[in-house]
C-alpha cells in the first residue's frame, strides 16, 4: 500500500527524509505545495494511506485520493484560525504575514523557521503559492471533512508546539469519528525531530488500516 507524505505550509517534499529513512521498503508518494520548487499533487491510484504534517492535513482533507485508507497528522489541524467558538489562532496573525509576504517572502519564511527552529528549505520561494495556503489556512474549514472522514485518523503532537496551543490540539478532529490522539515531547516539526516516533505512528496506522 502506498504511503503518500504532505508536508505543511513553508516547507518543502524534504521535510520528510529523516522519516522515509526509518521506513525500509515502503511505497512512497510525495506532494509537492509548489512553495519552492514545481507543484505536485497526489496521483495515487488504488489503496493508500496519507501522512501530512501541519497545513498539509488541511490539504488533504480538501483533496484526498479516492483510495486513502487511514490519515496520521502530524502537528495537523482541521480549522487553525479562531471562529465559531472553535479554539483558534486569530485571523490577524495570517494577514500580517500576507501583508510581509508581498514584498519581502524571504524575510517571512526566515521568520517563521526561526520561531519553529527549522531551516528554511532551498530554492526561490513562489511567493503567489505560499500566499494562497495563507489564504487557505486563514479562511479553510476542513472539521466537516474531518467529521465524514470514514477511516483510522491519528492526530499526533509536540507537547512544545509553538503554533497549536493546548486548546487547539484538543480541538482538531473534534468530529472525526475514529480519531487517535497522542502527545509527545517536542515542537511542530516532529518530522525533522522526531522522525523516529513519527515512523513507529505509520507503522501503526498500517496496523489499524
Amino acid at each position: 500500500m502506498k504511503i503518500v507524505f504532505v508536508h505543511g505550509w513553508g516547507f518543502g517534499p524534504s521535510l520528510w527524509d529523516g522519516v522515509i529513512a526509518h521506513l525500509p521498503d515502503v511505497d512512497v508518494v510525495r506532494a509537492d505545495r509548489g512553495y519552492f520548487g514545481a507543484p505536485e499533487w497526489l496521483a495515487v491510484d488504488g489503496p493508500c494511506l496519507a501522512v501530512t504534517h501541519s497545513f498539509g492535513a488541511m490539504a488533504l482533507l480538501g483533496d484526498a485520493p479516492q483510495g486513502c485508507r487511514g490519515l496520521l497528522a502530524i502537528n495537523g489541524f482541521d480549522r487553525f484560525t479562531a471562529a465559531d467558538g472553535h479554539a483558534g489562532v486569530h485571523p490577524r496573525v495570517i494577514d500580517r504575514m500576507i501583508a510581509r509576504l508581498e514584498s519581502d517572502p524571504a524575510a517571512v519564511l526566515r521568520d517563521f523557521h526561526a520561531r519553529l527552529g527549522s531551516a528554511v528549505p532551498a530554492g526561490t520561494p513562489d511567493a503567489a503559492r505560499l500566499h494562497d495556503d495563507l489564504l487557505a489556512m486563514r479562511d479553510g474549514d476542513r472539521r466537516e471533512a474531518s467529521a465524514a472522514w470514514r477511516a483510522p485518523l491519528l492526530a499526533l503532537d509536540g507537547a512544545d508546539d509553538p503554533l497549536l496551543f493546548p486548546d487547539m490540539r484538543a480541538a482538531q478532529f473534534a468530529a472525526a469519528p475514529y480519531v487517535e490522539r497522542a502527545t509527545v515531547a517536542g515542537g511542530h516539526v516532529l518530522p525533522l525531530t522526531h522522525p523516529e516516533i513519527c515512523a513507529a505512528w505509520i507503522e501503526r496506522l498500517r496496523v489499524a488500516a
